[in-house]
Parts: C-alpha cells; structure tokens; sequence
C-alpha cells in the first residue's frame, strides 16, 4: 500500500508540496544526509524511500531495534564496493542506537561514502549525537489530518483491496487512526479479513479493539502533554485542563504519575492563595490508589477541575527557589545562641536560650523586633504574597507585622 513515486504521497504539504524543500531535492535528483522525526505512521520511510530512488541511489535499511554495529560495517562496506553510485543508509528508530553505535556510521557520512537518512519519532536533539546531528539537516513530520487519512483508506480500499467501505467505516477508522497512516492501514485489511464483501462500521469495531491515542509514554508527546496540562492549569482554562488529563489518560498515562504532578502544580502555581489545593491534591492521589481505574480517575479529575478555578500563587516555589539560591551563594552562619535549644543544664550555662522572646506570651502573639535570621546576615524577602485568594490577607498581615518591626526598631534607636 505504500506510494511507489512522490505525486501519491499524502501529506506533508510543508516539505513536499511545490517549492518545498524535499520536493525540490526530488526533482533535482538530489539527497543529503537528513533525519525524519515525527509520530508513527506518518510517513518517514516512505519519504526516505522516495526520496533515495529520485537519486537513484542504492537503499541499504536497518532497525536500530535489531541491527547492531557489525550490522551497519556490513552496510557501509557494501556501499564503497560501489564508489561511483550514491548509497542511503536508512537507520529506522535511530534514538534506539547508543552513542558508540551512531559513532560508526560517523566517519563515512563524513567521507561520503554514505548518506545517512534516520527516522526517529524522539527529540533528536536529546537522541541523537552532537557531531551526526550537525552533519544532518532534521525534518519535523506532522500527524495527518483526518482528510489524509480518508484519502489513504479509499486508495487502498479500491486500488489495493478491492474492497467496498462504508462511510460510517471510513470515518470510524479516521478516529481511530488519530494521524497514524500505518494504524489506519493496518485496521482497514483486518476489517477487510472480518467482513463479506463490504466494510462496515461493525467491521471495523471489531478490527479496532482497544485503542489509544496518540501517546508514549516517556517521549516527547508524555512531556507535551504534561505541559499542556500544567499550563491550562496555571493559565485557570479548567475545560482545556481536563481535556489534556482525558487524552493522556487515554493514551494510558499512569494516573499515579498525573497525581503526583498535580501535586507539584498545588504548591507551584496556587500555593497560598488557596491552600486547599495541595490537601485536595493530596487526596485525589490517595482515592486513585484506594479505587483504581476508573473509579479513581473522577477525583483527579476534580482535582485538576479545582486547581485550575482558584486564585493562583506562583508565591511559594519563587520564595524557595530565592532561599535555595541564598543558602547555596552564601557561609553557613551560626544559629544565634538565643534561637537555640536549651533541653539540658550544660546547654543552659552556655547561654542557649538565653534573651528569647516566647512570641505567645506578647500581644498578639507576635515579638516586634525579633530576629530570626543569624546575626551575621542582613534581612532578607524571600516570600512576597500575591494579592490574589487567601494570599491577600496573608500579605496584608505581613505588612503590618513589618511594620510593627519598624516602630520597635525606631523605639530601640531613641
């Protein structure tokens, strides 16, 4: 079912259609070394396939799941008994070869003994070694959009096939695909194998069975979709936030992991200013692990439902993070004598305790004046509330207290 020339490829407009980059390359005849990264089944072999016969080059192709380093010497010496003749190597899921494996291949992409074509559905810039990488021009390839899909499944369903399918099927299989050529291709011929003469929609439920979208689970879309999550969270969208926490957990995310993050997200962007939100949090995480799936999806749910409609506070994580910074830059100063313990007689004489005001036992449970920094090391603001939910009183509590702070200090100074 693959296109055999370019003109029957289907999508990636933004590289292959007129004037674009690949579709020049093709009708010049030319090719350079170049990495495919983009979802499954959107089209990266095929591409590079095309690609190398509109060169006329040898194809040589290996999986970096199966094929190890004497595999790709056994490629490149086939290549240079041919010197006269350009010869692709294409590296399916390059990602998968570790840093000594992509070296080997290094040397002769440098010489040009070969051009190096890899497919990867990872970051390469995270995958894939700094000097193969500069010597490679990455491609981004895009899922298809449901009009590709469609285009696809009828091609193969009358040219391939020889099958009937009905509308309703074409559109269920279109969902399902979600983007994905190979997945709409596979579930057309087992639908096809199921049905007698005309595909249904029937056909294809029962072709499809349990399905997951789009999602890998520790690649690049886990960490978009998180993203996306946290972000529609911060930015209080709670329709788009449930909509991210359904397609990751749709995509079979363990819910665990989006519990723990919601977590995060409770203390880093409402903080204070709502401090339910770290408890609910909290107990959303425990419910999934009393109730499992699916029960316990609900009060992540709710959880995620609730953080992004209350008052938000990034107040919290930027006060840690100026304390931690404070701590590590500056001499580990001595607690002062009367801030320390005092639980035996020895620590007692030795002046422990000695001068402390016991903050309940003065109006309003407050010392104006006190210190409780070391004495060596000036006042610092680490936490600025905002003046946004609970923080708003907590902010103006603050101030007064300061201000306490300043009256008793123009007192100490008469």
């Amino acid at each position: 079912m693959r296109p055999v020339v370019l003109d029957e490829f289907v999508g990636q407009e933004h590289l292959l259609g007129k004037e674009r980059p690949l579709r020049q390359l093709a009708e010049r005849g030319h090719i350079h070394s170049m990495i495919f990264w983009g979802p499954p089944g959107t089209g990266k072999t095929t591409v590079a396939k095309l690609l190398a016969d509109a060169a006329q080059a040898q194809w040589r192709s290996l999986s970096a799941v199966h094929a190890g380093v004497r595999d790709v010497r056994e490629a490149i010496a086939a290549a240079a008994a041919f010197p006269d003749r350009a010869t692709v190597l294409f590296i399916d899921e390059v990602h998968r070869f570790n840093k000594a494996q992509q070296d080997a291949f290094l040397p002769h992409v440098e010489k040009g003994t070969i051009t190096f074509i890899g497919a990867t559905t990872e970051n390469p810039s995270f995958e894939v070694n700094a000097a193969l990488l500069s010597r490679s021009r990455v491609y981004v390839l895009k899922p298809l959009e449901a009009e590709h899909v469609r285009t696809l499944l009828r091609r193969a369903a009358e040219r391939d096939l020889g099958v009937e399918v009905g509308a309703e099927a074409i559109e269920q299989i279109v969902a399902i695909a979600d983007g994905d050529a190979r997945r709409a291709l596979n579930t057309l011929e087992i639908a096809e194998q199921l049905a007698a003469g005309r595909v249904l929609a029937e056909h294809v439920r029962q072709a499809s069975g349990q399905s997951y979208r789009r999602f890998d689970k520790g690649g690049d879309a886990f960490y978009d979709q998180i993203s996306a999550l946290h972000k529609a969270v911060r930015g209080s969208a709670p329709d788009a936030a449930l909509y991210w926490l359904a397609r990751m957990l749709d995509g079979g995310c363990d819910p665990l992991y989006v519990a723990r993050r919601l977590v995060r997200m409770a203390s880093e962007d409402v903080g204070i200013a709502d401090p339910r939100a770290l408890q609910l949090t909290v107990d959303a995480w425990d419910a999934y692990r009393r109730l499992g799936s699916p029960e316990g999806e609900l009060a992540l749910a709710q959880a995620v439902l609730y953080l992004a409609s209350v008052p938000k506070s990034n107040a919290v994580e930027t006060a840690f993070g100026k304390a931690m910074a404070y701590v590590r830059e500056h001499p580990s100063h001595p607690v002062p004598l009367r801030l320390r313990n005092a639980p035996t007689s020895l620590m007692e004489r030795l002046g422990h305790g000695k001068g402390y005001r016991y903050a309940h036992s003065e109006a309003g449970a407050y010392a104006p004046g006190e210190r409780y920094f070391p004495d060596e090391m000036p006042d610092e603001v680490f936490y600025e509330p905002t003046d946004r939910g609970l923080e708003a009183k907590v902010a103006a509590r603050l101030a007064a207290l300061r201000e306490q702070d300043r009256q008793a200090q123009r007192k100490g100074e008469r």
